[in-house]
């Protein structure tokens, strides 16, 4: 009764860093090096972008789209819709037309800014997004010259050119919608998640405690993770409140580009994938001279758990702690994070045992619960052995998709997250394996059932089933087992030129197997465990990983 009511909103954050640090510098990586702007340019930029968004009649609620690399045009414009009450809804430049034509209708997108080098991806849906009535495209240096068929398209610049420097930002409810990011780690067409103000806004302050990633006004941190993966892993949040040094790589993400980016900038926290993880070390080893990366403290790891060896060889060579994180699109996405030192006790324990907290999922961050449970949704103990489905819920956690309900999805106010694990003694969180036969390729899912189920529509397919397999670089890769019709003649490139029509190159499987029989579980389901265990057993190796041999 005594405290004052004070809504939870994005917009008394997104000012703060430059209001606290208006000289620190915003970097974006450009063709022949980089370009700066600082804190105080970037607010006012978002500040006009705000105000040209109202004039072509943007308001409370309404959706905007990104399709965007890392810039400091993508950050202004989550600047502007958090602050004017507007909807952020990052598309992801990699997905297929097919889901981009989906998501794009669905969300009801009003207006979409796309930088000029992706544009051309967007504009092979012109004719196809009808709720779009406007585009604006942001140029950097040898994309000025961008053409479109897309409705009402316009330069960045000149639409936000001469407005106004300042915005009155409006109050509104802290469970107004923010942002919307689409996830298609599941069977279907993708769904969409709707973040809050206030759930936002809690995940933004979480994120910046110790026994999280951290985050100070001190840190010069390089976003690898793309922002339109749920909203930057939250990194462009933290860091707008913060005032930390950003330094965002756009669309070049060669490792060896990357460790010059960290080194010339002084970057002191990183985050990425695995795979980008595994390529910049790599890089390093290839040239280990080359780079001054004393400044670099810590690297955040998500999409996949990093090997072991792999967060070992950060800290041994380089200093480097490697904080490994889980979550999801529906948990925004942080949920469990794992440090070399969580309690007072670890500080006890030898290297190699604070390695091996390391290696597991994490703790749950606080404000969050996090249990596992059995199939009629029992608790499971938390012995380090038992393994029951992972269930969590929170403030930050989905409790329905947009447009979609789902409630099968959930239980009670509990998110069913779809993964499988164990919780130790300790509370760290084991992931065991997926409920959902997912393959995670570099940071990216894959459905392996939409896979499955646009293969057996081919004609002359009887049956198909796809399963990960471990690959080196890229996590996991699919590989697609197909039984054929007794005398019917089909090719492997019919297949995957089949599959090209409805998928991203990214997402086609990397082999295609002609095999008698597909091993079934009792039900009469696919036992890809089995099929897993098989190609392990058998030697088999990708296309990509093959000396010249056969592949089993």
């Amino acid at each position: 009764m005594g405290m004052q009511n004070s809504p939870l909103l994005m917009s008394r954050l997104v000012d703060r860093g430059a209001t606290v640090s208006p000289n620190i510098d915003i970097v974006t990586a450009t063709e022949d090096g980089s370009r700066s702007q600082t804190y105080a340019e970037t607010r006012d930029r978002a500040h006009q972008l705000a105000h040209a968004l109202k004039d072509v009649g943007i308001g409370i609620g309404d959706r905007v789209g990104t399709f965007m690399w890392n810039g400091s045009r993508h950050l202004e414009a989550y600047h502007a819709t958090a602050g004017m009450g507007a909807v952020l809804h990052t598309l992801n430049v990699r997905l297929s037309e097919t889901d981009l034509e989906y998501i794009i209708n669905h969300a009801g997108d009003r207006l979409i800014i796309a930088d000029a080098d992706a544009l051309p991806l967007l504009d092979k849906l012109s004719g196809r997004i009808s709720t779009v009535e406007r585009i604006v495209v942001a140029t950097e240096a040898g994309f000025e010259d961008w053409s479109t068929s897309l409705p009402e398209a316009i330069d960045y610049e000149e639409f936000i050119q001469g407005k106004p420097t300042h915005f009155d930002w409006p109050e509104i409810s802290e469970r107004a919608p923010l942002g919307l990011c689409y996830t298609s780690g599941t069977t279907g067409r993708p769904k969409g998640v709707e973040y809050e103000h206030r759930s936002q806004y809690l995940h933004t302050i979480a994120q910046c405690m110790t026994d999280s990633m951290g985050l100070s006004g001190a840190d010069a941190v390089c976003g690898i993770v793309p922002m339109f993966h749920v909203m930057g892993w939250g990194i462009p949040w933290s860091a707008l409140m913060l005032g930390c040094k950003q330094v965002l790589p756009h669309r070049f993400m060669d490792p060896a580009r990357l460790v010059r980016l960290m080194a010339d900038e002084k970057v002191t926290l990183s985050a990425g994938v695995p795979t980008i993880w595994q390529g910049v070390k790599s890089a390093i080893e290839a040239n280990p001279d080359a780079y001054d990366l004393s400044s670099l403290e810590r690297l955040t790891c998500g999409g996949s758990a990093p090997p072991p060896s792999l967060i070992r060889w950060y800290w041994d060579v380089l200093g480097v702690e490697m904080i490994q994180g889980w979550g999801m699109t529906e948990t925004s996405p942080l949920a469990t994070l794992s440090r070399r030192v969580m309690k007072r006790g670890h500080l006890d324990m030898t290297l190699d045992q604070q390695f091996d907290n390391v290696a597991k999922a994490g703790q749950i961050i606080p404000g969050l619960e996090l249990d596992i449970f059995d199939e009629e949704f029992n608790r499971v103990p938390h012995d380090g052995e038992s393994v029951g489905e992972i269930l969590v819920r929170g403030p930050w956690i989905c409790s329905e998709y947009f447009n979609d309900p789902q409630p099968e999805k959930f239980h009670g106010d509990w998110l069913i997250t779809g993964d499988v694990g164990k919780i130790d003694s300790e509370e760290y969180l084991i992931i065991s394996d997926r409920s959902k036969d997912l393959v995670k390729s570099g940071g990216e899912w894959i459905s392996s059932v939409d896979l499955e189920n646009h293969i057996v529509a081919m004609d002359g397919i009887v049956q198909a089933c796809v399963v990960a397999h471990p690959h080196p670089r890229w996590d996991e890769r699919p590989v697609a087992l197909v039984i054929v019709e007794s005398g019917v003649d089909v090719e492997p490139k019919e297949i995957l030129e089949h599959c090209a029509t409805a998928f991203a190159k990214w997402q086609l499987p990397d082999d295609i197997l002609f095999v008698d029989e597909i091993p079934l579980t009792s039900t009469g389901k696919m036992d890809k465990k089995i099929v897993r265990a098989d190609l392990e057993e058998r030697g088999y190796t990708l296309p990509d990983l093959r000396d010249g041999s056969s592949s089993l």
